[in-house]
């Protein structure tokens, strides 16, 4: 881009001809969008001219995300990267927070209808979500294809039902809406409350986002994960209808993500994988993509970061070599934490990770913020005691009220062999007085029994 920069004064000061000349040498220089997504696998469906009108203009593309809560998880990620990959091709992102359809519902492999929202709760949301995008895409360039969010309440809020059901509904048949997949499923489903008529006009509000931002953002192309195909679809088909057969329009979409084993990507047995830091960690969220498996992280690292493709070949042909040391998922890990969140978040995950498994000090331990302290040693044995409780020996408290050591034999014999540690320090006398002074953050003393067994105390 700082190459075609050079050209732009050319326009001003010789005209319209060297103009043209940016313009092909732009076009020339543009990276093949469809190809990128395809060695990555987030290529599932496109129509057909799809491809050829990314090579031949620069295109503006939007995307749309569901605004119900005020964070994206990783369950967005894949679009996200569509997005970034878009506009690292030379291409113009949009995304559109669905404020208006946010508040309906979108019945697209769903079961149910999901909650209602009020405008407050949504402009909230957006502009958090707008914060976690702006890491991943450039809102702020001066170049023609810098990024921009857009919120289709601003335009649907003024929109009466008698205008919408004259200037939109009288171009799409109730046949041409029953087939699409996501109604058929809910109606042929197992779904007890069946397909409301709000959730059945989903489609029409999302179809008439992009005759909007086709006519007033230039927009020709939407994007969208594969469940997405329906109503993307339905929006290409609006189009024609409404301006004209001549007025091209365009869908693609990315595969669902699953893991290797079938199951709904992102998902754990404590919920969501956040991208908002209070509601998962950035240590949580390390471990999540440290812990794929090694046919998963082949797969994520090409989806889930910007590295170009030698890079990932290169790291795969090592990780085969030795798959023990992890190399895939190690990368994958860092790069990710350190998109969504920070290269500091990344160094204190690590740092945080090594705790369990390294020699790590009390300093260590009071580095950390709570929240990470305690998923650090999230499914250890804890007890709970009284402040009262404090006070005592160690070998009173660690066989009494917190039962550590099954007897006070079995603690001295492991403190004479130093094998006890209290916050990552040795323990060297079984009568030293544990007190509040000891407490980690006021309130957590860590036991260590041998090399691998954690005992974390609770103080209330």
């Amino acid at each position: 881009m700082d190459f075609l920069r050079l050209f732009v004064p050319l326009q001003a000061r010789f005209g319209q001809k060297q103009y043209k000349i940016y313009s092909y040498i732009s076009i020339i220089m543009r990276k093949n969008f469809v190809e990128e997504l395809r060695w990555r696998g987030m290529l599932a469906q496109m129509m057909p001219g799809t491809e050829e009108l990314l090579q031949r203009e620069m295109v503006t593309a939007y995307l749309g995300t569901d605004p119900t809560a005020d964070s994206l998880h990783i369950g967005h990620l894949c679009g996200i990267m569509m997005l970034r990959h878009l506009q690292h091709c030379g291409h113009k992102p949009i995304i559109l927070v669905g404020g208006a359809t946010g508040m309906i519902g979108d019945p697209s492999g769903k079961s149910q209808e999901r909650n209602l929202l009020n405008d407050e709760t949504l402009r909230h949301n957006q502009e958090c979500i707008k914060q976690q995008v702006a890491k991943f895409l450039d809102f702020d360039s001066e170049e023609a294809n810098v990024a921009e969010m857009v919120n289709n309440y601003d335009w649907m809020r003024d929109f009466t039902f008698l205008d919408f059901a004259r200037e939109v509904g009288k171009h799409i048949t109730v046949n041409y809406m029953m087939a699409k997949d996501s109604v058929q499923q809910r109606l042929n489903g197992t779904a007890r409350d069946g397909l409301s008529f709000t959730e059945f006009t989903y489609q029409l509000l999302q179809g008439y986002d992009f005759l909007y931002l086709y006519q007033h953002k230039g927009v020709k192309l939407q994007l969208g994960g594969n469940d997405q195909w329906g109503n993307i679809t339905t929006g290409t088909e609006l189009i024609r209808r409404t301006l004209g057969y001549e007025n091209e329009a365009f869908a693609l979409t990315c595969p669902l993500i699953t893991k290797s084993d079938g199951k709904k990507f992102g998902k754990t047995e404590s919920g969501n994988i956040w991208l908002d830091p209070k509601r998962t960690t950035p240590y949580r969220f390390y471990q999540f993509w440290l812990n794929v498996s090694d046919d998963d992280a082949e797969r994520y690292i090409k989806i889930f970061t910007s590295l170009d493709r030698e890079t990932i070949e290169a790291l795969t042909e090592e990780h085969k070599a030795d798959p023990g040391r992890r190399v895939l998922q190690r990368r994958l890990a860092e790069e990710v934490t350190v998109m969504v969140h920070s290269k500091e978040a990344l160094d204190t995950a690590i740092e945080a990770s090594n705790i369990l498994f390294g020699k790590a000090t009390r300093e260590a331990l009071e580095r950390l913020d709570e929240q990470t302290f305690l998923d650090v040693f999230d499914g250890v044995p804890q007890f709970t005691i009284g402040s009262d409780q404090l006070g005592q020996p160690a070998i009173e408290l660690l066989t009494g009220a917190a039962a550590v050591f099954a007897s006070k034999g079995e603690m001295r014999k492991m403190v004479q062999g130093g094998g006890v540690s209290l916050n990552k320090e040795k323990l060297t006398d079984a009568q030293r007085t544990i007190g509040a002074d000891d407490l980690i953050d006021g309130k957590y003393l860590l036991a260590q029994k041998g090399k691998k067994n954690y005992f974390l105390i609770c103080v209330k």
